[in-house]
């Protein structure tokens, strides 16, 4: 049976998560990740030396990275990726961006007003971070205002599910942030689905 590696409290875990229940295959799941489970022992590092989660490990086949772990079972199911040609690499566009461009920005600020991280407390930094944070979501709701059918790609992709998770953790951040309609109504039509309602829950670390 396909297992996934990872704790659940991973946002990158979740996007695989939420993937695999689109898609209706069944799983495992085994918890890695800290403070559960140390992913830098060598059981571990065997399978993904950066000792990072998600891992998908299938009948001897061994995939890390969430992003290609998404596009190889769309790619194997047929679905949630366009079949055609440019909007299949707008998805893919948006995938990468949301990993590249739209994540890194948020660090300082889902450490301290979400994690509590000890050290992570300068108001500077955080209203910093939620700045450059906001002009990337500035950029996904200019996306999402001029799209006909509500996803960032023409229809539902694994691109929405990657982008989701990352507006949830947005939605769920208290701090003063700008006011993006299309970016709500994009969150709300994603947590109608039965899946992104399960796993767009309550923001955890």
């Amino acid at each position: 049976m396909l297992k996934i590696l990872g704790r659940v409290t991973s946002i990158n875990v979740r996007k695989v998560l939420w993937a695999l229940d689109e898609l209706g295959l069944d799983f495992s799941r085994e918890d890695w990740g800290l403070p559960l489970r140390d992913p830098k022992v060598p059981e571990f590092l065997a399978l993904n030396p950066n000792g990072q989660v998600p891992v998908l490990v299938e009948n001897g086949f061994v995939l890390w990275e969430s992003n290609a772990i998404l596009i190889y079972l769309a790619e194997r199911e047929g679905q949630l990726l366009p079949r055609q040609l440019e909007a299949r690499a707008q998805a893919l566009q948006w995938l990468i961006w949301q990993t590249s461009e739209l994540n890194p920005p948020w660090g300082y600020a889902v450490n301290a007003l979400i994690r509590k991280t000890p050290g992570y407390d300068d108001p500077a930094k955080i209203a910093d971070s939620m700045t450059r944070w906001g002009a990337k979501m500035d950029l996904l709701e200019a996306q999402l205002a001029k799209s006909e059918t509500g996803f960032v790609a023409g229809e539902f992709s694994i691109a929405d599910i990657a982008l989701g998770l990352s507006v949830h953790r947005w939605m769920s951040i208290a701090a003063d942030k700008p006011v993006l309609p299309a970016v709500a109504e994009y969150y709300e039509r994603l947590k109608g689905r039965e899946a992104g309602a399960r796993w767009m829950g309550k923001e955890t670390p």
